[in-house]
């Protein structure tokens, strides 16, 4: 989810009462801030948000259903989750490809801050952070090269 998500904001107290019921379930339920973990987004290659996942004995499955908390409970209860298709191997987010991704996504993060810290801290202007950016783009590609 994301703080600043409507169809999150939509669902949260949803979640929170699925949540509750977690014990009597049997189950653990969480919720991923993607804007504080975005290596983690990267890692289940979140696309759209609020994004739910069902995870047992690390086999992932996507949850597409209803966000009701009749149809939610109902998903653990009658085992529906069987019937669905798990993540393929490639896309799991164990997988290695799924860890490169969270490292792009952490670079990326990085870089957001790199530029804040330029615009905001420094008070340097936005133009001027996209041209340091530019040119450390174009000097590591000229290293690299070399």
């Amino acid at each position: 989810y994301a703080p600043w998500c409507p169809a999150c904001k939509q669902i949260e107290l949803t979640w929170e009462s699925f949540g509750k019921e977690s014990k009597r379930l049997d189950i653990t339920v969480g919720k991923v801030d993607v804007t504080q973990e975005p290596g983690l987004s990267g890692r289940f290659f979140v696309t759209t948000l609020p994004t739910i996942y069902h995870a047992n004995d690390g086999v992932f499955r996507r949850y597409r259903g209803s966000r009701t908390l009749e149809d939610l409970q109902g998903y653990v209860l009658e085992r529906k989750w069987e019937a669905v298709e798990p993540v393929a191997g490639w896309k799991s987010p164990s997988s290695i490809m799924m860890h490169g991704m969270a490292g792009l996504f952490h670079f990326s993060a990085w870089i957001r801050q790199i530029h804040s810290y330029l615009t905001d801290t420094l008070g340097v202007h936005v133009w001027i952070s996209y041209t340091i950016f530019i040119l450390a783009t174009l000097l590591i590609g000229l290293v690299l090269g070399l």
